[in-house]
């Protein structure tokens, strides 16, 4: 009898495995990575091994191959090869900007939100203690987006050389600043202007003669490409010392070996992006408007936090304010338990027992239950179907 019953247990839990389907809604975070771009890298894990500081055949041709995927970079976002900087990631990017804007171009004073990555927030804060530059946090709209006419008066409260860094697209609650707008107000205020473009890398097209921002980051992962690379574009304007120092690599700007199979994704990354931009833009937005719109159908008291017009969100960005309930604070493991991987804030801070600073700093009155489903190359409809029916099951 009670083997009958632990197989009919058995049969019931594998039942219940068979029908979960395993969803992946956390691109935000990261991305799967590209088969193409796998395929690209895989010669330089394995044949071209050369170290790229070495004169002889082999070191040539990693040296060659890491100026070809400057090159391929620079040329799809209107910039010059010498500007781009591979650096390990965003994390690693927004530091190098922050600290070196202080270091080597005079920034005394610093412009920024209270809703930064924490590259960038937590950097400016080390800066007020190593350096005493004068930190100055611009104020918000009630749904998150920056206040330009705030920042327009800040800019002309001071005499002081100023960096503002504002980022392109939250990473959380996905708004987005625009890049021409901030870049002439900071100039014209003879500002430096530094724009963590991490979440928009990839996902939007730059022309950095049109727009001359002074700095913007990159982290591959964040558009299926390997993880442990970026950049950093630096403005040609703009002359930086040494960061990291070491070997000369980086023009001086970083030593240490290049992580070569991670350039070369990075480039592949960036080719494969910007090859079918607008199909990508368009499939991508069509199914955060269909898991908004479905969402409101299933329960007419779930909101959605930051922005929600195409031209001042993230498409790729979709944070889902679900009503406190009993069941509310069990929502992201359940929706774990069934397959369908999303956030509950960036994922930087996932092992912080603090909640997420950026929904902290709207200071919504209605309590809520947040989470971020964000979406990616390879997300498709019928995954967005089945998660639409467990959110439904769960409420």
């Amino acid at each position: 009898m009670a083997l009958d019953i632990r197989f009919k247990f058995v049969i019931f839990a594998q039942n219940v495995i068979n029908s979960v389907m395993n969803v992946y809604l956390d691109n935000a975070a990261t991305t799967p990575m590209a088969p193409e771009v796998f395929d690209a890298m895989a010669p330089f894990m394995k044949e071209h091994f050369g170290n790229p500081s070495s004169t002889h055949a082999f070191g040539r041709k990693t040296k060659n191959a890491i100026e070809m995927a400057r090159k391929s970079i620079a040329k799809e976002l209107h910039a010059e090869p010498m500007e781009i900087v591979f650096t390990s990631g965003g994390t690693e990017a927004d530091n190098m900007a922050l600290r070196c804007a202080v270091a080597d171009l005079g920034v005394t004073r610093i412009i920024t939100s209270c809703i930064e990555h924490h590259a960038v927030g937590h950097t400016a804060e080390s800066l007020v203690i190593s350096d005493n530059v004068e930190l100055v946090l611009v104020k918000l709209t009630e749904k998150g987006s920056v206040d330009l006419q705030d920042l327009e008066r800040l800019l002309k409260s001071s005499d002081k050389k100023t960096l503002v860094s504002l980022m392109h697209g939250n990473n959380e609650i996905g708004n987005l600043i625009c890049l021409k707008t901030v870049t002439n107000l900071c100039h014209q205020n003879n500002a430096l202007f530094h724009s963590d473009t991490v979440q928009t890398m990839g996902h939007y097209r730059f022309d950095l003669k049109e727009v001359p921002v002074d700095f913007i980051t990159c982290a591959a992962h964040k558009f299926h490409g390997p993880k442990g690379v970026g950049f950093l574009f630096v403005n040609k304007k703009n002359k930086l010392k040494t960061l990291i120092h070491g070997g000369s690599q980086e023009r001086g700007h970083r030593g240490g070996t290049e992580n070569l199979y991670g350039i070369i994704g990075l480039a592949k990354a960036v080719e494969l992006a910007y090859s079918d931009l607008d199909e990508h833009q368009q499939q991508i937005q069509g199914l955060k408007t269909y898991m908004k719109e479905d969402l409101v159908k299933i329960d007419s008291n779930i909101s959605f936090n930051g922005e929600l017009e195409n031209e001042k969100s993230l498409y790729t960005v979709l944070n889902v304010c679900f009503p406190e309930s009993e069941k509310s604070g069990m929502f992201l493991f359940n929706l774990d338990i069934n397959g369908i991987a999303a956030s509950g804030g960036s994922a930087c801070s996932s092992g912080s027992n603090q909640g997420s600073h950026v929904l902290s700093a709207l200071e919504k009155t209605n309590p809520c239950q947040a989470i971020r489903f964000s979406f990616g190359r390879y997300t498709t409809k019928e995954e967005i179907d089945y998660a639409l029916s467990k959110i439904k099951e769960m409420l």
